[in-house]
């Protein structure tokens, strides 16, 4: 594609002259001092739209979240999904045409925030219909500090480019936080579907997007260290990712919803359906408590195939 990682030189200029039209979407949810801190940082060197999805928050910050962020309040756990939409939209408002997106515990050093949005510019030069870009995470508990591979689909199983090299990698798929969205097609494509709430949000939207016409690519050379869920759990010397019961109930369901969805590729159907037991297994026979995980893992498949989607409700 022709493009390479930039110099040293050109990241210094940058850092002191991040595009005006970028601005950053931070989800809250029951934030930490540390979590503060970091939307913080984070305003000191991009626009800053930070969504609270605490229950009952108010801006209970007692003076600590810096005042030129823009607190957003949603009242209560409305999901993800609904919380980046109108982070976004707040954006878009502003007249941003790109988006940086993160989770709370986001803690991006310079050289994303301006390396994202300058590569964005210049693949757009060769590609004009690129909707997102992402870094390669890398979660020390899981890759022992390795980045993780870009995903592109494949029958009966996931196909994983390593990411590395100084080019920009054609994926199928890339996660929501740290990603840098191009919001001039934002409405082209659609905004994220809120009655998913939280798991396979962005598989979903980047699935669409590429149905549309739009590309997305990985950027090897630009890295954001990432925990995805809870403590791993480490089968005959392999770490996997675990979550709560309830979000296996939300992997569970939205997974079973994709599924029977015509618009979604069966070369990602194939690979879930084939994971789908496996993951029971491993949460019947290795996580503790046991019977609340594969409980709402069932649920979940039988919300899926009824079509209940949207928050989880007490039963």
């Amino acid at each position: 594609m022709g493009i390479v990682q930039s110099g040293g030189d050109h990241r210094a200029d940058a850092r002191e002259n991040i595009n005006s039209c970028v601005g950053a979407v931070v989800v809250f949810y029951n934030p930490d001092e540390a979590c503060i801190r970091n939307a913080n940082e984070l305003v000191k060197r991009i626009r800053c739209v930070v969504i609270d999805n605490t229950e009952g928050a108010t801006h209970g910050f007692d003076g600590t979240l810096d005042a030129n962020i823009d607190y957003l309040c949603s009242g209560r756990n409305k999901g993800i999904a609904t919380a980046l939409n109108r982070g976004v939209a707040r954006l878009l408002e502003m007249g941003c045409d790109t988006a940086l997106l993160f989770d709370q515990d986001s803690a991006p050093d310079d050289h994303l925030l301006t390396e994202l949005p300058r590569v964005m510019a210049e693949i757009l030069r060769v590609d004009p219909r690129v909707a997102l870009v992402g870094p390669a995470y890398v979660d020390d508990r899981l890759g022992g500090g390795a980045p993780t591979p870009f995903v592109r689909f494949g029958y009966g199983r996931l196909l994983r480019v390593p990411a590395r090299g100084p080019a920009p990698v054609h994926a199928d798929f890339l996660i929501s936080s740290g990603s840098c969205v191009n919001l001039r097609f934002w409405r082209q494509i659609g905004p994220l579907q809120d009655d998913f709430f939280i798991d396979f949000v962005d598989l979903e939207w980047c699935v669409r997007a590429k149905r549309k016409g739009f590309s997305l690519y990985g950027i090897p050379w630009v890295h954001m260290r990432h925990s995805l869920g809870g403590e791993p759990v480490r089968i005959f010397g392999r770490a996997y990712p675990s979550h709560s019961a309830t979000r296996h109930y939300y992997l569970f369901r939205n997974a079973v919803s994709l599924i029977l969805r015509r618009d979604i590729p069966w070369s990602w159907k194939s690979s879930e359906l084939i994971k789908m037991p496996v993951r029971l297994v491993i949460y019947a026979l290795f996580l503790k408590p046991r019977w609340p995980h594969v409980a709402m893992a069932c649920t979940g498949i039988a919300d899926g195939l009824r079509g209940k989607l949207g928050p989880l409700r007490p039963r």
